[in-house]
């Protein structure tokens, strides 16, 4: 299969593959789908509604099918497994990794699970169902058994005499795990010594433990930050008595990182980076109706607030004018603080331990711009209204309120971290909450006390 060059050819195919499904031009589909590897077919399916998905996957290659579900969100695989008898998927399983059949389990019931586990060899299902005892979301979940295993007490002839008899090497393999005559992990052979150097030498004699190794339930976010601190290709992971359970590869990682950031994206509006963009309008109205109602809530809130001071808004009405700029300044500020903070949480580089420094810090950078842009806005309400009192009042309740949102746009990740709720998912609406009501009852109420 032949792989398209940049984005915009791909782009350019995929238009014409899906003019070619409304045409039903069969042989144009069969032409377009070969210049796409499985990644971009993936793509593509979750692009279409159910009746061109299902359309366009009847016509592909059987011998990528299993590779394009692999690739694509649960959502979409599950709706097209649920098209398939269970001797198609077994089919389509059957020259995946363990890591790819894992993730096609997942999304079956138990019936066509355990039809798909009966139909493995036993090695293949041994590996599968012990991935499967492991979160999704984490290494165990995401591992393959796919890696070769050699004794630190043979000599290297006798490791490359192995490997000729297998004849093929698991994907992106530079490096051979090593284990001891009790199967416990010791390190690692790379391909480059194991090539470079005499034949006669001991594996023990090469052997590499620089390289680090996981747990399988290290969570996917910390498997991915490992990955980056020591630019690895692979990873091993063993269990607490040391024993090599599987394998951890970048491209699984690279996949991780995507996935984080279409989660960071969407679950910034309450939704979820796995839901099918056609599913039927009911589910997706029922699971975004929450979050509409929770934001109703706060938005009535901020409503309640301003209602207490309705009299001065009829008496002054240059307080109307204002106070959207008001909460605006502080919805700005403490966005952009909580983003800072929710990114160091996500890359490990906060936690308990420096949080009060940094509550400190961005509070103090909140006090700093505060002042400045207080002083700024200041002038220019004086110069609007010719009302120095009113210039001073709405002065102070810009610095009181980007404080404030700078103080909140820090602690509220923090407490929702340590409750053990998504601080990106949370955060957003909270901390609008605070800015908006806090900034509409310090401006009214400052007005209130001064000005009437």
């Amino acid at each position: 299969m032949a792989q398209t060059n940049n984005v915009k050819d791909k782009a350019i195919i995929a238009g014409q593959l899906l003019a070619a499904i409304q045409d039903q031009n069969l042989e144009q589909i069969h032409a377009l789908t070969t210049l796409l590897v499985a990644e971009d077919l993936a793509e593509l399916l979750e692009s279409m509604p159910p009746k061109d998905r299902h359309f366009l996957w009847d016509l592909l290659n059987h011998d990528i099918q299993g590779e394009i579900l692999a690739h694509t969100n649960d959502e979409v695989r599950a709706s097209l497994l649920d098209q398939l008898e269970p001797h198609q998927i077994r089919s389509i399983a059957e020259n995946l990794e363990t890591d790819d059949i894992t993730d096609i389990a997942q999304s079956l019931s138990v019936v066509d699970q355990k039809s798909l586990l009966d139909s493995l060899t036993q090695q293949d299902r041994s590996a599968v169902e012990m991935s499967l005892t492991f979160p999704d979301d984490t290494a165990g979940g995401l591992m393959s058994t796919d890696f070769i295993a050699v004794r630190a007490d043979v000599t290297l002839d006798v490791v490359l005499r192995y490997l000729r008899k297998l004849g093929e090497l698991p994907p992106t393999t530079i490096d051979l795990f090593v284990r001891d005559r009790d199967e416990t992990y010791v390190g690692t052979l790379s391909i480059n010594a194991l090539l470079t150097n005499d034949p006669d030498r001991f594996v023990s004699e090469l052997v590499s433990t620089q390289k680090p190794t996981i747990r399988p339930f290290t969570p996917e976010k910390e498997v991915a930050h490992v990955f980056e601190k020591h630019d690895l290709i692979s990873i091993a992971v063993v269990s607490d008595d040391h024993k090599i359970l599987g394998r951890v590869t970048i491209d699984d990682v690279v996949d991780i990182i995507r996935e984080e950031g279409e989660h960071a994206q969407m679950v910034s509006a309450g939704l979820n980076e796995d839901e099918d963009i056609f599913a039927p309008a009911t589910r997706s109205a029922k699971r975004r109706t929450f979050w509409l109602g929770i934001n109703l809530l706060t938005a009535i809130f901020a409503s309640m607030v301003i209602g207490l001071f309705d009299a001065s808004i009829e008496k002054i009405v240059a307080l109307a004018v204002l106070m959207p700029i008001i909460a605006s300044m502080g919805g700005i500020a403490g966005t952009q603080t909580a983003t800072i903070v929710i990114r160091a949480l996500a890359t490990g580089k906060l936690a308990s331990q420096n949080s009060r420094s940094l509550l400190i810090k961005e509070t103090t950078v909140g006090l700093f711009n505060g002042l400045i842009w207080a002083f700024l806005t200041g002038i220019a309400v004086y110069a609007w209204f010719q009302d120095l009192a009113l210039s001073l009042i709405f002065a102070a309740a810009l610095l009181i309120n980007l404080v404030a949102a700078a103080l909140a746009g820090a602690s509220i990740p923090l407490v929702l971290k340590r409750m053990r709720i998504d601080p990106a998912l949370a955060s957003g609406l909270m901390l609008t909450t605070v800015t908006d009501s806090l900034g509409f009852f310090v401006f009214l109420g400052l007005a209130t006390l001064v000005l009437l």
